[in-house]
């Protein structure tokens, strides 16, 4: 992988070949990785694939085993606390004060900040993250939707230039996380560069770029375009009558790598294209089931993903 110089501006961070183990355990290998400035980078992969170790590594709150490269202009090694203090992480679980408005959550992280005007701070963010009106309320009291946008609040209140979000919108409404990512992308746009880890396939593709890591090991990366088309995958749509008993009849023959149901279809899929189509041929105008070629979708190309990928933990 060619990296640009670690003092391009345009380059927030850039390193090269990051491990880090556990217990004896590898949970990350060799990983080589470049995020822009201002970008939205999204991180996909199964549970306990090494997505948050990435994260933490890449801007210095954790340190590699072997590796190198730099976050923001700093080393990740030598200069972690001076990275730290650039960088906004906002966890799943809610980690502000329940027994504390929103006011004074936001005051308090001010203050924890040293930023001269704290109440003049926390008004401008609660107007900017649309909880006016409610000031005064607890925040153990807010719904999940309203205690995402405070988290979001507060983590950004000081400016930094790195914000990190761990599957941020878990367990929240639709229109919520709509609303939360419509802050994200207007974050960016005035130059804040975004780590997100998520499993949600529409917010993967609200990302700039995405990477996808199974345990341990970057499988895919680049724009969600770039990584469907580098799946090489040929998919199909099947729809009609008894599809689970066409999937269960697929299953496993030669040049089929995945049958998955999407709503009332059926997704099938394979990289040996030719292959495919020679299983399938049969199926073709029989039954009652009509089949169209089709584009890969993300999701079609994380189950294939997920499928090859060998757990590391076992």
């Amino acid at each position: 992988m060619n990296l640009a110089p670690a003092s391009s501006p345009d380059i927030a961070i850039n390193v090269e070949g990051l491990s880090k183990s556990f217990g004896g355990r590898e949970v990350v290998h060799d990983l080589s990785m470049q995020v822009k400035r201002g970008s939205i980078y999204g991180f996909l992969g199964p549970n306990g694939s090494g997505k948050t170790t990435t994260i933490r590594m890449l801007c210095g709150l954790l340190t590699p085993d072997s590796g190198e490269g730099t976050c923001l202009g700093y080393d990740i090694r030598r200069d972690a606390d001076k990275i730290k203090r650039q960088v906004g992480y906002m966890t799943q679980r809610f980690s502000l004060y329940q027994d504390l408005s929103v006011r004074e959550n936001l005051e308090f992280v001010a203050r924890l900040y040293g930023m001269p005007d704290a109440r003049g701070a926390a008004r401008d963010m609660i107007q900017r993250i649309g909880l006016n009106g409610r000031e005064e309320q607890l925040a153990g009291e807010l719904s999940g939707g309203w205690k995402q946008r405070l988290a979001l609040g507060a983590c950004t209140l000081p400016n930094p230039q790195l914000l990190l979000l761990d599957e941020p919108t878990a367990g929240v409404d639709p229109k919520a996380r709509r609303d939360f990512w419509n802050e994200i992308h207007a974050l960016a746009a005035e130059g804040l560069t975004v780590l997100v880890s998520t499993h949600y396939m529409d917010e993967a593709e609200r990302c700039h770029e995405i990477a996808y890591i199974a345990y341990g090991h970057l499988l895919a990366h680049g724009t969600v375009d770039e990584v469907i088309a580098k799946s090489a995958l040929s998919t199909w749509t099947v729809s009609g009558d008894d599809l689970n008993g066409l999937a269960a009849e697929l299953a496993g023959k030669p040049g089929v790598d995945m049958v998955a149901p999407f709503g009332t279809s059926l997704h099938v899929s394979g990289r040996d294209k030719a292959a495919l189509e020679a299983t399938i041929a049969p199926y073709r105008d029989t039954r009652g089931w009509h089949w169209q070629d089709s584009e890969p979708s993300l999701e079609d190309v994380f189950i294939d993903l997920m499928n090859r990928s060998k757990d590391n933990f076992q």
